[in-house]
C-alpha cells in the first residue's frame, strides 16, 4: 500500500505549514507599547546642571595658545602666582566654615581652570596640579560634612569643583607631548582603616572599601552621563578582604549575570577606562564606634553573593533589593549596618535621557548613579586611576555620549528593525530558558527582547559616531598642533551626527 500522500495533499500541507509559520512570524512581530515614563515634578532644586559657560571655555582655549606661543618660561612667573593663590584659599577652608555659596569657591573653581593652558604649556608642573586639585577636592568634601546635601547649592558647589577639577587635570594629561610621563596614578586622602587589607592596582585596599569605575560599552557612557549631574563613573563594586588569607574579592553586579563575586584579575581585565577608590570615613560615628564595621558591610555583601543568584535590577529601583544594580550592591551592605550611602539622591530629570533610560528597563529616575558616590561627605577618596590612552577613549565616548542624548531631547528616539523582533524574542526565549540552569543567555535576564535590539542600534550608533570622532580629532590635531579639549570635541560630534543622521 502506497503511503506516500497525493501532489494535493502535500500542497495543502505546506500551505498549512507556511500559514502557521507566517501567523507565528507576525505575531512575533507585534510590537511592545512604549514604556509609561512618568514626568519629573516641577521643582527649583531638582533640575539638570548646566555649565552655561562657552565664553569661558573659548577663552580657556585661546589662553592654552597664547601660552604655547610665550613658552613655559615666559609663563612660570604667573604660574607660580596662581599655585600660590590656590594654596592660601586651600589653607583658609582647612582653617574654617564655609557655607557652599561662599565667594572663596568660586575663586578657587576659577583659579583652577586659570592653571590648567599654562600647566599644559609647562608639563613638569603637572604632578603639582594633580596635587593641588587633589587637596582641594579633599577640603571641600570635608566643608561639605556640615552642609545640607539636598540643597541645590551643596550639590552645585560640590560638584563644579571636584568634576570640574578632575576634568581640569584631564585635559592637561591629554595635552602633555610625547616623551613626558603621566602616571596614571593619582593618590588622594590616606585615610585610616582598621579593616583586613590587600593590595589593588599597586593601592592598598580594605575590606568595605568601594570601586568605582568607568567601562568601555557605550552604555557606561551612557550610565555615567545620563542624570542630572552627567558624571565619569558607571560601575561600583565592592571589596571584600579575608581576615585570615587577606584574599581580595569584589562584590559586584552585572548586566549579563546579576550579582557576582569577581577576583582582582577577573574584575581587572573587564575593561576599566578609570577606577576610583572610596571609603568610609574613619571618623564617622559608626565607624569610630565600630572601626571593623565596614568589613561587616562586605562579609554580609559576600554571604548573600554566595547565597543564591540576585538578578541585575534593570529598573534601578534602591526601594527593593529582590534585585540590586551595581550601586545597590554597596548601598544595601552600608544599609544593613546602619550606614546610609549616597546622601545626595541622583535624579534623571531631562525628559529625553527618561525616555532613552526607560527604553533600556530603567523605571525609577530617583536613584543611586555610581558617579554621585563621591559627593557623598561620608565617603573619601584614596586613589584615582586614569591612563592617558583609556582617558582618550573616555572622552570621546562622553562627548558622542552628550550629543546622542542632545539628540533625545529634541525628540530622538531609540530605533530597531522589527524585522528581527522575532528572532530576537526566539533568542529571549532560549536565554529564558538557560537562565533556569543558571547560564548566561544571549539576552540578559531581565532585558526584554526589544529592549535587547535598542540596545544593539545604540551600541552601533555609538560605536559608528566614536569612530569618526577619533578620525575627526586627528585631523584637528594634524591642523592645530595639539588635541582637541572636551568643548571641541562637542563641536566636532555635533557636526558629524548633523551630517549622518
Amino acid at each position: 500500500m502506497n503511503s506516500t500522500p497525493s501532489p494535493s495533499i502535500a500542497r495543502k500541507q505546506i500551505i498549512r505549514s507556511a500559514a502557521v509559520l507566517a501567523v507565528i512570524f507576525l505575531a512575533l512581530m507585534i510590537p511592545e507599547s512604549d514604556p509609561t515614563v512618568p514626568q519629573p515634578l516641577p521643582s527649583s532644586t531638582v533640575r539638570p546642571f548646566f555649565w552655561d559657560q562657552d565664553a569661558a571655555w573659548d577663552s580657556l582655549g585661546a589662553s592654552f595658545l597664547r601660552s604655547r606661543s610665550l613658552g613655559c618660561d615666559n609663563i612660570a612667573i604667573l604660574a607660580e602666582s596662581a599655585f600660590g593663590q590656590l594654596q592660601e584659599r586651600t589653607n583658609l577652608l582647612r582653617a574654617g566654615h564655609y557655607p557652599p555659596s561662599a565667594a572663596i569657591f568660586k575663586e578657587v573653581e576659577q583659579l583652577v581652570f586659570l592653571l590648567g593652558p599654562w600647566v599644559a604649556v609647562c608639563p613638569e608642573r603637572l604632578p603639582e596640579y594633580r596635587q593641588a586639585v587633589s587637596a582641594i577636592r579633599d577640603v571641600v568634601k570635608e566643608q561639605s560634612s556640615h552642609w545640607d546635601m539636598n540643597a541645590r547649592a551643596s550639590r552645585e558647589t560640590l560638584y563644579r569643583l571636584l568634576y570640574g577639577g578632575r576634568m581640569a587635570v584631564e585635559e592637561v594629561m591629554l595635552q602633555v607631548p610625547a616623551g613626558h610621563s603621566v602616571p596614571a596614578l593619582s593618590l588622594g586622602r590616606d585615610e585610616p582603616s582598621q579593616t583586613p587589607r590587600g593590595m589593588l592596582l599597586d593601592v592598598e585596599v580594605h575590606s568595605g572599601d568601594i570601586l568605582v569605575s568607568r567601562g568601555g560599552a557605550p552604555t557606561s557612557a551612557l550610565i555615567a552621563r545620563g542624570s542630572d549631574f552627567p558624571g565619569n563613573f558607571s560601575h561600583i563594586a565592592l571589596v571584600h578582604i579575608d581576615e585570615r588569607t587577606n584574599q581580595v574579592r569584589l562584590i559586584e553586579s552585572h548586566i549579563e549575570r546579576g550579582v557576582t563575586i569577581s577576583n582582582p584579575d577577573d574584575y581587572i581585565n573587564d575593561t576599566k577606562l578609570r577606577v576610583m577608590v572610596v571609603r568610609i570615613r574613619s571618623d564617622h560615628p559608626k565607624v569610630a564606634a565600630n572601626p571593623m564595621l565596614p568589613h561587616t558591610a562586605a562579609t554580609y555583601a559576600l554571604r548573600r553573593a554566595g547565597e543564591g543568584h540576585i538578578p541585575y535590577d534593570f529598573a534601578m529601583d534602591i526601594g527593593s533589593q529582590e534585585e540590586l544594580f551595581c550601586s545597590e550592591v554597596a548601598s544595601e551592605a552600608y544599609q544593613h549596618v546602619g550606614i546610609d550611602l549616597w546622601m545626595g539622591r541622583s535624579h534623571i530629570t531631562s525628559p529625553g535621557v527618561r525616555r532613552w533610560l526607560a527604553d533600556f528597563g530603567v523605571r525609577y529616575f530617583e536613584t543611586q548613579e555610581p558617579s554621585d558616590l563621591e559627593y557623598d561627605p561620608q565617603v573619601v577618596v584614596v586613589a584615582e586611576w586614569r591612563d592617558v590612552e583609556t582617558l582618550r577613549k573616555d572622552h570621546y565616548d562622553n562627548a558622542v555620549t552628550e550629543v546622542m542624548l542632545e539628540g533625545g531631547e529634541r525628540g530622538d528616539r531609540i530605533a530597531y528593525s522589527p524585522l528581527k523582533l522575532p528572532l530576537a524574542r526566539t533568542v529571549k526565549a532560549y536565554s529564558w530558558m538557560v537562565n533556569r540552569f543558571g547560564m548566561v543567555g544571549p539576552i540578559p535576564e531581565g532585558m526584554s527582547a526589544t529592549s535587547a535590539l535598542k540596545h544593539e542600534w545604540y551600541a552601533e550608533r555609538h560605536s559608528s559616531l566614536v569612530e569618526l570622532l577619533s578620525g575627526e580629532a586627528e585631523v584637528f590635531k594634524g591642523r592645530n598642533g595639539y588635541a582637541p579639549p572636551y568643548w571641541e570635541l562637542l563641536k566636532l560630534t555635533r557636526q558629524i551626527a548633523e551630517l549622518n543622521r
